[in-house]
């Protein structure tokens, strides 16, 4: 996939990986967008999964306002907030702290029972060296699935829930990750979705929330779960993004999955994340 211009006549896109990710060169993210710019953004989001931008400079007013052109703001119960702006999470990792937020794979908000339609992560500190985040495409997953396994997934839903990661028994993310009376809602969908912007097809569980199917035991769902986790993180499904301070990632939260490597011991990284509302799946 070589860069292209878009409708737009001023919007470049650049790919980053061959089944998932693509750089956006030509926009300022703190000035309002125009309707072709944010056609062009949606479009790109809905077809390669991640969105990047590169060299933004925003303040938290402008991080938010620029969110809600792509939609309404899900507050996140869970995670610290920047001082005087509920709207944006806190994801950081200071330099004495050696577990970081993120660092398994995962799809943000699955356990809703309206999952997010996406995320913008803001990096405004970042390590020297590390602390990259990769993506996996859950279109090319699916896509690569047998027809035998396609055909088993159909009509099947599965259980994600908070409870497990930000419930009661959880106290190694003190100060950065709270609420744990909050963690007390599971929510069931599809297993296999039809995505609402590109009608493509995308396989929809994580190892980071889904729990089991739906009517299947924990035991009867550890064998099928676990297949379908090494075929979705296969390397061949995704790309990796170095941060620079300024980069802003907008991922699909419907078509993708991402972990954030913690291979940074010592340094520091501050991530402002806004989530932005979605709706249910079926």
């Amino acid at each position: 996939m070589q860069g292209r211009v878009m409708a737009s006549n001023r919007i470049e896109v650049r790919p980053i990986g061959g089944n998932v990710g693509s750089e956006i060169l030509g926009v300022d993210l703190s000035v309002p967008l125009s309707a072709g710019d944010i056609g062009d953004i949606r479009a790109t989001l809905a077809e390669r999964g991640v969105v990047v931008f590169r060299e933004q400079v925003l303040t938290p007013e402008q991080h938010i306002a620029v969110a809600r052109q792509f939609g309404g703001i899900t507050i996140n119960r869970f995670f610290a907030h920047a001082d005087g702006y509920p709207e944006i999470a806190l994801v950081s990792k200071e330099p004495h702290q050696t577990r970081n937020i993120g660092g398994g794979w995962h799809t943000d908000h699955s356990y809703d029972t309206a999952p997010a339609l996406g995320s913008m992560l803001y990096a405004r500190d970042v390590p020297e060296v590390g602390g990259d985040t990769v993506f996996a495409g859950m279109y090319a997953a699916y896509d690569a699935l047998s027809d035998g396994l396609k055909r088993t997934l159909e009509g099947l839903r599965a259980i994600h829930s908070s409870r497990h990661v930000f419930g009661k028994e959880r106290g190694d993310l003190k100060g950065r990750i709270g609420n744990p009376e909050l963690a007390t809602q599971d929510a069931s969908h599809p297993v296999v979705i039809t995505h609402p912007d590109s009608g493509r097809k995308a396989l929809y569980v994580n190892p980071g929330f889904t729990v089991r199917f739906d009517g299947w035991t924990d035991e009867e769902s550890v064998g099928l779960l676990r297949t379908l986790y090494d075929h979705a993180s296969r390397p061949e499904f995704t790309c990796r993004l170095r941060w620079r301070v300024g980069s802003l990632a907008f991922w699909d939260n419907r078509s993708t999955w991402h972990i954030a490597l913690n291979d940074y011991q010592g340094q520091r990284r501050l991530m402002h994340r806004i989530t932005i509302d979605g709706q249910p799946l079926g």
